[in-house]
């Protein structure tokens, strides 16, 4: 990779990592369609080592906002993942990627209607299943969770939804470790995006303060509506 390309993953990757370091999600689907152009290398493990490394550090920074009732998203994602990985298999990507991207945005405009749904087991489980399907078939995994907690403090967004990551992406890298897919040189890919990545994350918290004055909920409808509308932009452009 030149030093061109570098620069501009790497301002890339920092500017995703600030987002979803502030708003709590958004790095996959704001830094895919340009680290794909610049060098397919960097997707997946790079960019999955970028969201391990801020979800470890948004977990410690806002511990004390994690709800417990990410466990029940966690059991959800389960077989919410089971169905992505069934609904990439047989379907077309295409039309499956647009319709995703669409019911985000419908969801978006529900939730901007001023409707809400409670953070409850049973909302939680549905969130996780929901979240572990767009993530596998689009990579929009962070919208149906934010959703949910849309109405509570930046922190508690935040720190629950890096819980919610860091585990998907501990057991994304030891699945492609299994399947040889963590090689040299992904890592060495993974270490020259590392400065960028910790620069996007300390920009992140005075960002975060920011949001946390009655912005939050602003943050997230924004984020979730840009990264269906990414998603649908991709699938038309490659059309």
């Amino acid at each position: 990779m030149s030093l061109p390309d570098l620069l501009v993953a790497g301002g890339t990757v920092a500017a995703a990592a600030c987002v979803q370091g502030a708003v709590g999600f958004g790095l996959s689907l704001l830094a895919v369609p340009i680290l794909l152009l610049i060098d397919p290398s960097l997707v997946p493990v790079p960019l999955i080592v970028a969201s391990l490394t801020i979800n470890v550090g948004s977990s410690y920074r806002n511990r004390g906002g994690i709800d417990r009732g990410v466990r029940w998203a966690l059991l959800g994602s389960v077989p919410g993942t089971v169905l992505g990985a069934w609904a990439i298999a047989i379907l077309p990507q295409r039309p499956l990627a647009i319709t995703l991207g669409v019911l985000t945005l419908a969801a978006v405009a529900v939730s901007a209607s001023g409707l809400e749904v409670a953070p409850t087991t049973g909302s939680l489980l549905t969130a996780g299943v929901i979240s572990g399907f767009t993530g596998t078939a689009s990579s929009i995994g962070g919208p149906p969770l934010a959703l949910m907690y849309q109405r509570a403090h930046g922190s508690i967004v935040r720190g629950t939804l890096a819980m919610y990551f860091l585990v998907g992406s501990v057991l994304s890298l030891v699945a492609l470790a299994l399947f040889g897919k963590l090689g040299e040189r992904e890592l060495a890919s993974s270490a020259l995006l590392a400065p960028f990545i910790l620069l996007g994350f300390a920009c992140s918290k005075p960002a975060a303060r920011l949001l946390d004055r009655g912005r939050t909920r602003g943050a997230v409808l924004v984020v979730s509506t840009v990264s269906a509308l990414v998603l649908i932009g991709n699938q038309l452009l490659r059309g």
